[in-house]
């Protein structure tokens, strides 16, 4: 690993650690105002939205300008957000506007690692990726329960006299510090040849590429698989968090602290999954690993026998090392044909899109069975059900291509 690489993955962990200790924050804030439940499913709407509504100009600016300088712009609009939320505005708002820069800052902080690494170190080095967003997710639940424990309430009681109120109010103080330092290192990162720089800036011609590069890599097969088995994990893979922290409470009898804490487990199981991935799976046979998503749909109703932790933990790092076995090669394999069809941007933008299309669909699905009063076992059975059932119909449709010598 030589200080490039480094630098790139070192600012991509502490924006992402930013990230996630703030949706906790965020949380807290709801809580403590009182909002109805089924608003926190609908604070991850408004981050996502961002994602599908930018898509068609996010590729094209992550192309168009060094990756490590759109970092850093991207990283200061989530910066923004952040203080937004500590000057009061609406958690909402500001989590939809932190939305925005995170949009911008996806098809940089993946598009780099296919111009600055050959084809062969891609799944190496999203392995690396990958473990180490979960690793700023698991940390992120961490520090995000910390914040807004006891504890936190208590020393943020002692600093009133600063403006701080609350113990979200502090963590949205820590969070803010943390975008800093992800800011320092986004200022280091090497720089590359500009990569499919469009020839023009039009609004309509825009549009019309994104177009073009949306129906070029779903119909490219390989592309096809790869796209869709991402876009169903980050649409599953926000829900469970969120379903993870019902079900802490409802199952085991945990705290806010607890089941925030708690959700650093599946994070746990991803990283391990993650890495054995990046040592075992090549990315020519990167198909085959759709039987574990099967797998892991059913072990995720298995969720719904316990109420021990101790067998909780061990079932929610499975569940985990399944998700990140089966994602990192087939996002490799997705930046790969992506990058060859259009380039690393453009192909991460139609990437970020279906993918958090899935996500508000998802989630919105969540917000509404929350509404219906359905219990969170009930929850728990129909999305294993989903997840297996449709990673069976992608294992049927293509586990059996043999077409990978275009890779």
């Amino acid at each position: 690993m030589n200080f490039g690489f480094f630098t790139i993955l070192a600012a991509q962990f502490f924006s992402s650690l930013a990230d996630n200790a703030l949706l906790f924050a965020a949380i807290a804030l709801l809580e403590d105002r009182a909002a109805p439940a089924w608003q926190t499913p609908v604070l991850q709407q408004f981050f996502v939205f961002s994602y599908i509504v930018l898509a068609p100009f996010v590729g094209p600016f992550a192309d168009a300008l060094p990756k490590g300088r759109v970092m850093f712009v991207s990283n200061a609009v989530k910066f923004s957000g952040c203080l937004a939320m500590l000057a009061g505005l609406n958690p909402l708002y500001a989590y939809g506007l932190v939305g925005i820069g995170a949009a911008m800052y996806s098809p940089a902080k993946y598009g780099i690692l296919t111009e600055y690494l050959p084809p062969a170190k891609l799944v190496w080095a999203n392995g690396w990726m990958e473990g180490l967003t979960v690793a700023s997710i698991i940390l992120g639940a961490i520090v995000g329960g910390i914040l807004i424990g006891p504890n936190a309430e208590a020393v943020a009681s002692r600093l009133q006299v600063t403006g701080i109120e609350s113990a979200a109010e502090l963590a949205l103080v820590v969070i803010v510090a943390i975008y800093v330092v992800a800011a320092v290192f986004n200022l280091y990162i090497p720089r590359v040849a500009l990569d499919h720089k469009l020839p023009k800036r039009t609004l309509g011609y825009i549009l019309h590429d994104f177009w073009h590069c949306f129906r070029l890599l779903w119909r490219d097969p390989l592309g096809q698989v790869s796209l869709a088995v991402t876009t169903l994990f980050w649409g599953a893979g926000a829900t469970l968090r969120l379903i993870v922290l019902t079900w802490a409470a409802v199952a085991l009898g945990f705290n806010r602290e607890q089941a925030t804490q708690l959700t650093a487990v599946v994070a746990v199981g991803i990283a391990l999954g993650s890495v054995l991935a990046a040592k075992y799976v090549h990315l020519e046979r990167s198909v085959k690993v759709l039987p574990v998503g099967v797998a892991m749909g059913l072990v995720v109703i298995a969720m719904t026998l316990t109420n021990d932790w101790r067998v909780a933990f061990v079932l929610l790092t499975v569940i985990g090392a399944m998700a990140g076995y089966f994602v990192v090669p087939m996002n490799a394999l997705l930046q790969h044909r992506g990058h060859l069809l259009m380039g690393a941007g453009h192909s991460i933008a139609v990437q970020n899109f279906n993918e958090n299309l899935s996500i508000l669909v998802m989630l919105g699905a969540y917000a509404m069975m929350i509404r219906a009063d359905l219990s969170v076992y009930s929850i728990i059975v129909v999305f294993g059900v989903f997840v297996a059932l449709a990673m069976s119909y992608l294992w049927h449709k293509h586990g059996h291509d043999q077409d990978q010598g275009r890779i």
